[in-house]
C-alpha cells in the first residue's frame, strides 16, 4: 500500500485526500489544524504538524495549495519538506501556480534527486468530490507513469503534457477559455431574464447544439437562480488570470477578451463578491 502525504486540505484537497485514503496509507498536513483534525475524523489516515521534520519515507507527496509563495514554503523554504525527501519520492503538485515557479522548484528538485510533477487540475469542487477531475501533467514521463494509478483515485481525464511547466501552461489555456465562456453565459442568462422563456426549456434545447459546454450544463440554471457557492472563487480566478497575463507578456501576445473579463472580476471584488464562484459575473449585469 503506497504511503502518501497530502498537503493542503482546501476545497479541492480535502475530498481528493479522502479518495486517496480508500486504498492508500495517507497522512495529511494543513496549516489550519482544525481542517486536518476534521479530515482525520471523516477519513482513515494520520496527520503531521511540521513539514520540516518529516522522517517517514513517503512514496508520494501530493500538494494542493493557493499560490506561488505557498508552494515555495512547503517545498524549498526552511519550513519545507524537500530537504527530507529522497529520489524514491514523487512530489505531485496540483496547485495552479506560475510556470516560472514550477521551473524554479523543479530545478531544486533535480539537484536533490527528487521527482517533481506539476499537475494542475480542473473540474471544480464537484469534480474533486466525485473523483472526476481533469489533470494536466508536466515533468518526467517515467515519474508520470509511476504516478498514474494514484492520480486515477480522483482523476477522470489524466494527460501527460510534456516537460516541467507544461501542466501549468495547459491550465493557463483552460482558464482563458473559462473566462470568456462564463462572461458569454452571464450575458445569455441576463438576456433570457428579459424574456418569458423557461430556463429548463432553454438549457434543454441549446445544450444539444453548438452552445453546449460544461459551463452551460452546470452553471446556466444556477446563475439564473442567483446561486454562486460552487467552490472556485473570484479571488482565485483573478490570481490565475494574473499568471496568464504574465506568461502572455513573455510570449509577446495580447489576451484582449480575457483582460476585459478580468476587469469585470475586479468589479465583483470591489462589490464585495470575492468569495463567490466565477459564475457570479452575472451580478454586475443585474445591479
Amino acid at each position: 500500500m503506497p504511503k502518501i502525504l497530502f498537503i493542503g486540505l482546501g476545497t479541492m484537497g480535502y475530498p481528493m485526500a479522502g479518495h486517496l485514503s480508500r486504498s492508500n496509507d495517507v497522512t495529511v498536513y494543513n496549516r489550519s489544524r482544525l481542517k486536518a483534525d476534521n479530515w482525520i475524523k471523516e477519513y482513515k489516515g494520520n496527520l503531521i504538524t511540521n513539514l520540516s521534520e518529516l522522517n517517514d519515507p513517503f512514496d508520494y507527496i501530493i500538494s494542493c495549495v493557493g499560490n506561488d509563495n505557498d508552494l515555495k514554503e512547503i517545498t524549498i523554504s526552511s519550513f519545507g519538506c524537500f530537504k527530507n525527501l529522497n529520489s524514491e519520492t514523487v512530489f505531485i503538485d496540483h496547485s495552479t501556480v506560475s510556470p516560472k515557479i514550477v521551473k524554479l522548484i523543479n530545478k531544486e528538485a533535480l539537484k536533490l534527486g527528487i521527482q517533481f510533477l506539476d499537475a494542475p487540475i480542473s473540474g471544480g469542487e464537484a469534480g474533486a468530490i466525485n473523483g472526476a477531475l481533469s489533470i494536466m501533467v508536466g515533468g518526467n514521463l517515467s515519474s508520470f507513469e509511476k504516478s498514474r494509478e494514484v492520480l486515477q483515485s480522483y482523476g477522470k481525464k489524466i494527460k501527460f503534457m510534456g516537460v516541467s511547466g507544461s501542466g501549468q501552461l495547459t491550465k493557463i489555456i483552460n482558464q482563458i477559455c473559462i473566462a470568456g465562456l462564463v462572461q458569454g453565459l452571464a450575458e445569455a442568462v441576463h438576456f433570457m431574464k428579459k424574456t418569458d422563456l423557461a430556463v429548463d426549456d432553454v438549457v434543454d434545447v441549446i445544450s444539444g447544439g453548438a452552445a453546449q459546454s460544461w459551463q452551460l450544463d452546470n452553471r446556466f440554471k444556477t446563475m439564473s437562480e442567483d446561486k454562486f457557492n460552487f467552490g472556485f472563487a473570484v479571488d482565485l480566478m483573478r490570481k490565475d488570470l494574473g499568471i496568464a497575463f504574465e506568461q502572455a507578456t513573455d510570449f509577446g501576445i495580447e489576451l484582449e477578451v480575457t483582460k476585459i473579463v478580468d476587469q469585470f472580476y475586479l468589479e465583483l471584488q470591489q462589490m464585495g463578491y470575492n468569495d463567490l464562484d466565477t459564475s457570479s459575473l452575472i451580478k454586475r449585469l443585474i445591479r
